[in-house]
């Protein structure tokens, strides 16, 4: 049980050094269901991060492109508000998804 207990934990807290290999090596060599439904969680959140980072990087090409194309007479405020909220929420649900792995990783050793 105790192993169980590791794997699952060890899932989570691979945000930090492997976070798409760990959850699914564990995923497929497991055979606890617990363990595989910990591993698919801890993955889907490694996930997301990466998921806002496409779509931050997406957002700061096309606030580039519209403001130089469309706008010449704009001044580039716009663009530096658009990718500074942008740069914001992508940092906020970065760290959320971290702490939230943390929580996880502890509440699964207990």
């Amino acid at each position: 049980m105790e192993n169980q207990k590791i794997l699952s934990a060890f899932s989570y807290l691979s945000i930090f050094f492997a976070p798409f290999i760990v959850p699914l090596i564990v995923y497929f060599v497991s055979k606890d269901s617990d363990v595989k439904r910990h591993s698919i969680k801890a993955l889907i959140s490694h996930l997301i991060p990466f998921v806002f980072g496409i779509i931050f990087f997406i957002v700061f090409v096309f606030s580039t492109m519209s403001l130089n194309t469309f706008d010449p007479s704009s001044n580039g405020n716009t663009f530096i508000i658009i990718w500074f909220v942008s740069f914001g929420i992508y940092l906020l649900v970065s760290l959320g998804i971290v702490i939230w792995n943390i929580v996880q990783a502890v509440r699964v050793i207990r």
